[in-house]
């Protein structure tokens, strides 16, 4: 070979292993986790400067490692319609999921659009209520039977561990929900009655040390159910921890982007479904490796859970034509700044059942306003966060009898000092020493509804007139069925009626039964007669 030839072989050698190393070092599609608890309060985690003892150990670590947001807030404190505005990036008012209700308008949703792309998407956990659009088929989908009533940290890690390596196998990036049912009620409780599949949580709480939220009295009753709930969130931990071992493990944490949050406040009066700072405040952690400041912990920023989608669209840089209410918080990963994030916004419209009960709020660091145009209809507010809390007051504690009370009936319009009273006991509506900033907040709010077309506007701009309330939603208020799709309508429909043909089936039985015992007795009357 002579030097000519050697040097062109020597070339088209460099040329080669030039592009196998380019192959290599391609950048892979990044890959998205969301992680979600069910009723985590933020005054349940150390991380917001709690000091109980070993309750989240792996949540704490994950915290330090990634990027974690003091004031981060979910927009509907609520279950259903919380995993709903994750998914679109839009509030409940703007996609019209105003509630325990599917899609119906065309909007953008995270699992189609990145099943669209290339993804495979996967969830564990909450299926129907983390699922917007009611025809989408997941890659792979597992729910609460399978994951030992979704309280099985083991039944998470096995099942993370089959979907990643599906994945690899397919060599597919994947969009993954990860959805833990703890620590929802019914709380874990060492004598009482366990889920099917639940396991035990790697450290049970003691009465002794529980740390009652000051929206709660200080009962018998408050700390008992508050160490169960401890049990659940620690159970919600290990779950946690599990998952993010198996990630680690599969490799694929280096190319991962993982939010983690909860859905809502814990399940206690005055929390959960309420428009409270107790509501909305979340833990928020992210991890996103080589765009991140290690360490990190936002204090400046308020974010809410309708800025994941599109922080998820800028992270794997996928394109959707549409506008969303929120916007990516990538920047402040970096520690860098972003305008307009000084307040959050709390809507809740429907709960699981009942009458419409429209609350609306607009808060900041400094201050929260909430309006509960609701409350003069007279209707009484109940669901099942209260556990035997309220039941119990009423019981056995008549000093306490206020506290059930208001949380049954409210007023029309509340204003806390957040910084004094992150706890909302003392409501400085009528205080006049407040009465420039309650004009200011209750404007910011009427300029949000008017740029989202709210229905509850009507009602805030006649705030003056709370007779007007109950026409008001009587008739500008949007019902369940109108925004409902009508496949869920067909579906509510067919449960109704599965429902009474049971009921009669049971009202029969019952008549049967006494008209057999009738018969015995008249038989027995004639024997002895």
């Amino acid at each position: 070979m002579n030097k000519n030839n050697l040097q062109q072989v020597l070339i088209v050698f460099v040329l080669f292993i030039t592009g196998l190393v380019s192959c290599q070092n391609k950048e892979k599609p990044l890959n998205v986790v969301l992680i979600t608890a069910d009723d985590l309060g933020y005054e349940a985690v150390n991380s917001f400067g709690r000091d109980i003892p070993d309750i989240t150990p792996q949540m704490d670590a994950f915290a330090k490692e990634g990027v974690q947001f003091a004031e981060a807030h979910t927009a509907t404190p609520i279950c259903q319609p919380s995993r709903a505005i994750m998914a679109t990036g839009l509030y409940g008012v703007s996609s019209g999921m105003m509630g325990f209700i599917h899609k119906k308008k065309d909007v953008a949703t995270a699992m189609e659009v990145f099943q669209d792309n290339g993804y495979l998407t996967g969830i564990l956990g909450k299926v129907n209520h983390s699922t917007p659009p009611m025809d989408f088929v997941w890659d792979f989908m597992v729910d609460y039977g399978d994951l030992g009533a979704g309280r099985s940290p083991k039944k998470y890690s096995e099942n993370t561990r089959l979907f990643i390596e599906r994945c690899k196998k397919e060599d597919k990036p994947f969009y993954f929900m990860i959805n833990s049912h703890d620590p929802h009620r019914g709380f874990h409780d060492p004598n009482g009655k366990k889920h099917k599949g639940a396991e035990e949580p790697s450290r049970i709480f003691s009465i002794d040390e529980v740390e009652v939220p000051g929206y709660m009295p200080q009962t018998d009753q408050v700390k008992k159910e508050l160490s169960h709930y401890y049990n659940s969130v620690r159970r919600f931990d290990d779950t946690f921890g599990a998952v993010i071992k198996v990630i680690k493990e599969a490799g694929v944490y280096e190319n991962t982007i993982i939010i983690v949050l909860s859905d809502n406040g814990s399940a206690f009066p005055f929390a959960k479904a309420n428009a409270y700072v107790a509501s909305t405040k979340t833990p928020f952690y992210v991890h996103y490796p080589g765009h991140m400041k290690k360490g990190l912990i936002d204090t400046e920023h308020m974010i809410s859970e309708v800025d994941i989608f599109p922080t998820f669209l800028d992270a794997t840089g996928i394109k959707v034509d549409q506008k969303f209410d929120g916007k990516s918080i990538l920047p402040l990963l970096k520690g860098k700044k972003q305008k307009d994030r000084d307040y959050v916004i709390g809507e809740i419209d429907y709960k699981i059942g009942g009458k419409a009960t429209p609350i609306r709020s607009y808060g900041d660091k400094k201050f929260r306003y909430i309006f509960n145009p609701w409350t003069p209809t007279g209707y009484a507010y109940r669901n099942s966060n209260e556990g035997q809390i309220n039941k119990d007051i009423e019981a056995n504690h008549p000093e306490h009898m206020r506290y059930v009370e208001f949380f049954r009936h409210r007023v029309l319009e509340e204003f806390y000092d957040v910084q004094k009273d992150p706890d909302a006991t003392t409501n400085l509506i009528n205080d006049p020493a407040y009465a420039k900033q309650i004009e200011e907040y209750r404007s910011a709010l009427k300029q949000w509804m008017v740029d989202k077309k709210d229905p509850v506007l009507g009602m805030l701009e006649n705030v003056d007139k709370p007779e007007k309330m109950q026409e008001y939603i009587d008739s500008d208020f949007p019902t369940k069925r109108g925004l409902m799709p009508q496949a869920q309508i067909e579906k509510a429909k067919a449960k109704a009626a599965e429902k009474a043909k049971r009921k009669s089936k049971k009202s029969n039985d019952k008549k049967a039964l006494e008209r057999a015992a009738k018969r015995k007795a008249k038989k027995k009357r004639e024997l002895q007669g």
